[in-house]
């Protein structure tokens, strides 16, 4: 990465400097995006909901994809 982009601790991502902030927490002074800053403005209760439909979402991908390796390997086992 450039030296025109700071890497956000708290998304594991880099981000243009313009988009970052500095940070104090409790092992001193990180970078953060203004995203993640802004994101917990919102209410627990919207952070909460949010955070199970994304759960949701990931577990129905997982049982899916799941799904489709057992019937992967119930074709090759069928195959023999």
């Amino acid at each position: 990465m450039g030296t025109d982009t700071r890497y956000c601790y708290h998304c594991r991502v880099h981000h243009p400097s313009s988009e970052t902030r500095q940070i104090t927490t409790k092992t001193g002074t990180r970078w953060r995006c203004v995203r993640s800053i802004e994101a917990t403005r919102i209410s627990e209760a919207e952070r909460t909901a949010f955070g199970r439909s994304v759960s949701a979402m990931n577990t129905a991908e997982a049982q899916s994809r799941a799904q489709r390796v057992s019937e992967h390997h119930l074709e090759q086992w069928n195959r023999r």
